[in-house]
């Protein structure tokens, strides 16, 4: 078989939610299918190290796909004239926009729906472009593949999909995320925090990720707590990111947040790794992988009560309602005053993780790839 696969997102020092679940289970796919060939399509040149192995035929196709009007282009000329000429018996998208002028069997992976739900939080272009485009993406598919129960049941309800054709992948954690020494726990808060014990949040910052709220939420706990306790915000500004800025700039107890910016995998492993818990008050998620990665690091988790986030966090989480400062601010002081509930989360974490990991994810999707061309 011949799977062409859409890997525009497979970016060198760029992976984030997308990229790693495209990048952690094809890599797996490939390696235990050496007897399929795999043609991962770029729009732009590529780093070798994503042609994972020999039956890999990297194929680079303009033009760059990083705005509605070239995703059509992209996606409904481009895709369908590679797709022709390597002879393809199936196609691959793992980042929800599919291509309406394939003839042959398509899988997609829709991670979430979001644009759907919070369509301000876009770019209007991009929501304009996805609102209208993946209820027909989803209808033309021959089988979707989504990272959460949630997700799924989103799809089911807003595109009227029937639910026998949709799969569930749950995300995994990269195989650096592991507990820390204290030794090293100790070295990591030095670098990252004054030597101080800290909160961590890990995401792209935009409004979906619901960071204002976490910054006003952390003054309450340092008005209410005498600690020298820090926050470190660890990720790249997305989009509209205006009223971080502001926040960050304006708000009381500044000197107590660490701005880190966008983190490779090793260096965030260690951050949330030394951490004293993550706080993740999102307002809606597909998956939510940082609550996973600080599980696996042993490190417990302040999570939001919405969308598939109890899903990921089950009984090991703290939940928050993330519209409201004052919840998120009440589960900091908890963790931060109850040291025997914050083992117990991580007693409990340590079962609640193996659910998730990337073989499952992997095999999920190859079935959906065989499904797909029965």
């Amino acid at each position: 078989m011949r799977i062409a696969v859409n890997t525009r997102l497979l970016l060198k020092g760029k992976l984030e939610g997308i990229g790693w679940f495209t990048f952690q289970t094809l890599k797996r796919i490939v390696a235990a299918h050496p007897e399929h060939s795999f043609i991962f399509i770029f729009d732009r040149p590529y780093d070798v190290s994503f042609v994972f192995a020999d039956n890999v035929i990297p194929v680079v196709v303009p033009p760059p796909a990083r705005h509605p009007i070239l995703f059509y282009c992209w996606f409904e000329w481009s895709i369908p004239y590679v797709l022709k000429k390597y002879k393809a018996d199936l196609f691959l998208s793992p980042d929800g926009i599919g291509s309406l002028r394939t003839k042959i069997p398509s899988v997609l992976v829709m991670h979430d729906l979001a644009f759907e739900h919070y369509p301000e939080h876009l770019k209007w272009s991009h929501s304009v472009f996805m609102r209208y485009y993946s209820k027909h993406y989803a209808r033309h598919a021959q089988q979707i593949v989504t990272v959460s129960n949630f997700s799924k049941q989103d799809i089911v309800d807003r595109y009227h999909i029937d639910p026998a054709k949709i799969s569930v992948a749950c995300n995994g954690a990269h195989s650096a995320y592991q507990p820390l020494s204290w030794e090293q726990r100790e070295l990591v808060k030095k670098e990252y925090a004054q030597g101080e014990e800290y909160f961590i949040f890990a995401g792209a910052l935009h409004p979906r990720k619901n960071v204002v709220a976490l910054l006003k939420a952390f003054v309450l706990f340092k008005k209410r707590n005498r600690t020298n306790m820090k926050l470190v915000v660890v990720g790249r500004l997305a989009w509209n990111y205006e009223e971080v800025e502001q926040m960050r700039d304006a708000m009381p107890f500044k000197e107590d947040v660490i701005w880190v910016g966008y983190s490779d995998v090793n260096q965030l492993c260690s951050i949330i790794g030394a951490a004293y818990a993550m706080v993740y008050p999102s307002l809606f998620e597909g998956f939510g992988i940082p609550i996973l990665e600080s599980y696996y690091c042993d490190v417990p988790a302040i999570v939001s009560t919405t969308s598939s986030m109890p899903e990921v966090g089950g009984d090991a989480a703290l939940y928050v309602d993330p519209m409201d400062d004052q919840s998120i601010a009440d589960a900091m002081t908890q963790m931060y005053k109850d040291e025997l509930l914050r083992k117990q989360l991580i007693e409990k974490a340590k079962v609640h993780r193996t659910q998730f990991t990337w073989d499952k994810a992997a095999d999920v999707l190859w079935q959906a790839i065989l499904k797909a061309v029965e």
